[in-house]
């Protein structure tokens, strides 16, 4: 029943325990019982005790919708054809979530149901500061939901959308970033199949999260150019693979449409053509007739464009094979840009004459000091200013380098953080690491954990003592 009066809004906004029952009552008094139910309404939402989107409900007499679990839905921010994506506030932390809703229309359908709970399910496996994180699977008044890591930010796709084309540095970043995230879940069996700019999200901090990890609708078509699908993913998907004869070829599709997405980023615009029309999205002239990238922007360097024009090479046998190896390319890349490596040489050309160093540190005057030091004793230095980044790229296989430096220069504390979960992470207990203290920070070694593999170095060093530390530790884990 739809509330008329104030007091039949205060009686249902109560019942729902929207909000507090002493600050009902107080904004009760204030209006007055004879203003009517949407009035009131309006001094609940001036007053923050209900939110616009629940008042509409509210008004409407619904009573379900409101909670799923223990967040509570603040308003809509997204929607799709399989979901509606909501804010939300945890009821007992007041943390800010964000919640995917199952459409209603699906609800009784116990396959699509079952489908999206599964993968739902299946993310809260993935814990990878490129993958937004899922907390929560579960069913509210017969309504599937996930609940998950809200990110401040927006999509890749509105990004690109506003400002065009990344800049170069922050288009390799985004790259690699996703290529981690990619890696870590190929690595766990997960694979995406409906990746695109718009299930990216970039944090006003410049983390790009991918999201949606296999909750690609199954195309139902069953017939026509397709055929029939017996894997969950996207038209696109399907088509790719029914075009270059590679079924079901999950890993290397998931590599061509992050390509895409690189492509997006380097060229401000979509190699593909973009349309919701399922016929269009299912014509193989779709792939056939992508621009290749050297014509499109003739100005980006040669081992960029040849990153991203493998990605999206037609046949699956030339692409990356993997997402680790778009990764450590990427990476190199970005080394090579910042210094280390001497212009635009290929990365098979590249020789460490001792090894390769991944170099923590997010001071650039401090990181050039430091890349000179180490490069001089003949070692390549790969640079990354997240310690937590580090040790998930050193917990994949292969490592990305031979030894972790960790430098407390501007780190400080995190620093020595990430180099004792070294010592405790059965997935980390083999990398060899060095922690690199500033010559008036002495007072962080008594918190550092030192072993076989990990050894304090007090800075300023000389050359000799540093390359007989590495040396030791680089080939006592060979």
């Amino acid at each position: 029943m739809k509330p008329a009066t104030a007091d039949d809004l205060a009686h249902l906004v109560g019942a729902l325990e929207l909000a507090p029952p002493a600050a009902l009552q107080e904004a009760l008094r204030d209006a007055g019982t004879t203003v009517d139910a949407a009035a009131f309404g309006q001094a609940l939402v001036r007053r923050e005790m209900v939110t616009g989107f629940q008042l509409e409900r509210l008004l409407k007499g619904e009573r379900r919708g409101y909670f799923y679990g223990r967040a509570k839905l603040l308003y809509q921010i997204g929607a799709g054809s399989f979901a509606r994506v909501y804010r939300a506030i945890h009821r007992d932390t007041g943390g800010i979530l964000a919640v995917k809703v199952l459409r209603s229309r699906y609800s009784n359908d116990p396959d699509k149901c079952r489908a999206f709970r599964h993968e739902g399910e299946m993310g809260q496996l993935l814990r990878h500061p490129n993958i937004v994180a899922i907390d929560d699977v579960g069913e509210e008044s017969g309504t599937s939901y996930i609940t998950m890591e809200f990110v401040e930010g927006q999509t890749l796709r509105e990004l690109v959308k506003i400002r065009g084309a990344l800049d170069l540095p922050r288009a390799l970043d985004v790259i690699a970033q996703l290529a981690a995230g990619l890696e870590y879940a190929h690595r766990r069996g997960v694979t995406h199949r409906d990746l695109k700019a718009s299930n990216v999200i970039v944090s006003s901090t410049g983390e790009a999260k991918l999201v949606d990890f296999g909750l690609a609708g199954v195309d139902e078509s069953g017939d026509g150019a397709l055929g029939r699908i017996d894997q969950p993913r996207t038209i696109d998907y399907a088509a790719l693979e029914k075009l270059t004869g590679m079924k079901d070829d999950a890993v290397r599709s998931d590599i061509y449409f992050l390509g895409t997405i690189a492509y997006l980023v380097v060229a401000g615009a979509s190699p593909l053509k973009e349309t919701r029309d399922r016929n269009e999205r299912a014509d193989p002239q779709r792939y056939r007739g992508v621009v290749p990238l050297a014509d499109r922007c003739p100005e980006l360097p040669k081992d960029v464009v040849d990153l991203v024009s493998r990605m999206i090479n037609l046949d699956p046998l030339e692409r990356w094979q993997t997402a680790a190896d778009v990764r450590r390319r990427a990476e190199s890349i970005i080394a090579r840009r910042n210094g280390g490596e001497g212009g635009e040489a290929p990365a098979e050309t590249a020789v460490a004459q001792k090894g390769s160093l991944m170099l923590v540190e997010s001071s650039p005057k401090a990181q050039q000091v430091l890349r000179e030091f180490f490069s001089k004793l003949g070692y390549r230095v790969l640079i990354t200013e997240n310690p937590q980044r580090a040790l998930t790229r050193f917990a994949s296989t292969p490592p990305p380098a031979d030894c972790l430096v960790l430098s407390t220069h501007s780190l400080g504390g995190d620093a020595v953080a990430a180099f004792n979960t070294l010592t405790t992470d059965p997935f980390l207990a083999a990398v060899p690491a060095v922690l690199l203290l500033g010559s008036k920070q002495a007072d962080l070694a008594g918190a550092a954990r030192s072993d076989g593999r990990r050894r304090v170095v007090q800075m300023p060093v000389q050359t000799d003592d540093m390359t007989r530390v590495l040396r030791d530790l680089v080939a006592g884990s060979a």
